[in-house]
């Protein structure tokens, strides 16, 4: 690979492209057609042609299931294309294939910190440094990762007691740091060594001239003849209890893997519908908005559903600009029923808050609406 970029994702984290794990499979053989393929899948993301480079990652995969550094291309297209949840199923496959290599556990880590899944970024983290202790990008991801969950435990701190002065100036300490680590794109381009040049030949010296002496008959020997006994080749038989043991493994490990992928979806499904609320109130779309509520969103005490949207409308329409902001968000899901708690940071024209709220949201006929909403954890 001759492109070795790290960039930043939106957690302020960096994950890495392909080169740094051809390193790590150095010993692997790599056919000249192979290595085509994956310098073309390469060019391609690197020109920002993902729909390109994941078809052409795949036609190769059909044939090639098993080959690590196309696996691992295809994970970072997926998650250039936003697409986390099958991402990070080829980075935890690629874990299970390859638990020596440190690169898939760092991007996992990314993906998780993205979603606000801190805990698994820094266990995903943990196993790439234990892989690989002098993996500079792990231990700089992880020094973020700490970051923010020191974040929010000083926030939960000043919840409980908002006269904590230790905590609020601890925890402005913090965020100024998490802020300063995340920044836009920072890439590192693999330095290729330029070919050494070409020796000075030497001019040969002449050689002296020698008289040849006559040549010396040898008397042949005669070795006495040794009858070579058949080698005899013992194979050993594979334990079936043994490979029985390593295929229920690798199976309940599939399983669980797909068990993650698939959770792991759904949770983006619901924040995907909390940010299209957000987004509608900060448009003041009042249609947008009001359709984010199921039929039977909780509403206030002594409030029709029609007055409660007219005041809602009324709310919106009556300012002149407004910014809702969604941070730190923490998502459970349970069957059909989901509960997301988040900092909500409000901005118009007339007003600024900044508080914490907590929604449930229910899945309707495959879509994710919000049936209460509540300030506070």
């Amino acid at each position: 690979m001759l492109f070795a970029p790290r960039r930043t994702f939106n957690s302020g984290l960096r994950y890495v492209l392909s080169r740094t794990l051809a390193l790590s499979l150095a010993g692997f053989c790599v056919f000249p057609a192979m290595a085509d393929d994956l310098s073309d899948v390469s060019q391609l993301l690197r020109s920002g042609q993902h729909v390109a480079a994941l078809a052409k990652a795949d036609a190769f995969l059909t044939k090639n299931p098993r080959d690590a550094q196309m696996r691992f291309l295809k994970g970072v297209i997926l998650t250039e294309q936003n697409k986390s949840a099958e991402a990070i199923a080829i980075f935890s496959k690629l874990t299970e294939d390859y638990p020596t290599l440190p690169e898939p556990y760092n991007n996992l880590a990314v993906l998780y910190a993205s979603s606000g899944q801190y805990e698994k970024a820094r266990t995903a983290l943990d196993m790439a440094i234990r892989t690989n202790p002098t993996y500079a990008t792990a231990y700089e991801n992880l020094g973020d990762v700490h970051a923010k969950l020191a974040s929010q435990a000083y926030d939960k701190a000043l919840q409980l007691d908002n006269t904590n002065s230790g905590a609020k100036s601890k925890l402005t300490m913090v965020r100024t740091l998490v802020g300063n680590t995340s920044g836009g794109t920072n890439p590192k381009v693999a330095v290729v060594a330029a070919a050494p040049s070409a020796p000075v030949k030497a001019e040969p010296k002449p050689e002296p001239k020698v008289e040849p002496k006559p040549p010396v008959k040898e008397v042949p020997k005669i070795e006495p003849k040794v009858e070579a006994k058949p080698e005899v080749k013992v194979e050993a038989k594979p334990d079936p209890k043994i490979e029985q043991q390593k295929q229920a493994q690798k199976q309940e490990a599939e399983a669980k893997a797909k068990a993650n992928a698939a959770a792991e979806a759904e949770r983006e499904q619901v924040m995907s519908a909390v940010n299209a609320w957000a987004k509608a109130w900060s448009a003041r779309d009042v249609k947008a908005y009001l359709n984010a509520y199921s039929a039977d969103f909780d509403l206030p005490a002594g409030q029709t559903r029609k007055a409660w949207s007219d005041e809602r409308r009324a709310r919106i329409e009556d300012k002149g600009r407004i910014s809702v902001k969604i941070e730190t968000p923490q998502v459970t899901v349970s069957g059909n029923t989901a509960t997301v708690k988040f900092r909500q940071i409000y901005d118009s024209d007339r007003t600024k808050a900044n508080s914490r709220k907590t929604m449930v949201l229910v899945k309707q006929s495959g879509k994710w609406q919000i049936k209460q909403e509540r300030a506070g954890s």
